[in-house]
């Protein structure tokens, strides 16, 4: 969905309010090769046109389906994402007074603003790094197989420690022979 900024000219008085579905499955799997699948895009929300910005407020609801950090088995992700965003032509962003910080500005390139960009932006933002299937979260137990597991961090740190007071290098043991047999000689 694109909005020319002459056409939204006659939304100054008041807001436009929209309400679309939005198919951007291919979009999406094309910028981020782990998106399985993704459901239709339902898009609500109001866009107000200032004398200094266009200010777009939307809720976005999509299920994407991702694979699990752990097990890579697909994992559907329900996911509604509030969205803020301020848009500015450049001659606008050059009269701005300062009580807009510039990393939440968003500057036009051509004379249009462009939803579908913004919705699959803010989709790529919100996937989560980490992904885990409803049994992966109630489960304690990592994946492992033949010659391989996966360790918790503190499951790896308590392994490391324990190695390393099994295993001693050669040298020092025969260095610590040789301090037990002084000990042994200082009790004469």
């Amino acid at each position: 969905m694109k909005w020319s900024l002459l056409e939204l000219n006659k939304y100054k008085d008041n807001p436009l309010e929209f309400s679309e579905t939005l198919d951007l499955k291919a979009s999406l799997m094309k910028r981020d090769n782990l998106i399985l699948d993704v459901s239709p895009i339902n898009v609500t929300g109001i866009l107000t046109v200032g004398k200094e910005e266009y200010l777009i407020h939307y809720r976005i609801d999509v299920i994407v389906t991702v694979p699990s950090s752990r097990s890579l088995t697909p994992v559907p992700l329900r996911m509604s994402i509030d969205v803020d965003e301020v848009f500015m032509t450049q001659e606008q962003y050059q009269k701005k007074d300062d009580r807009l910080p510039e990393e939440e500005i968003i500057l036009l390139e051509k004379p249009m603003i462009d939803l579908d960009e913004s919705v699959e932006d803010n989709i790529l933002l919100a996937i989560p790094i980490q992904v885990l299937t409803e049994e992966e979260m109630t489960s304690s137990e990592m994946p492992k197989g033949n010659d391989w597991e996966v360790l918790s961090e503190e499951a790896y740190l308590e392994k490391r420690e324990t190695e390393a007071q099994q295993t001693m290098d050669p040298r020092l043991a025969k260095l610590s022979e040789l301090f037990s047999e002084n000990a042994d000689g200082d009790d004469d």
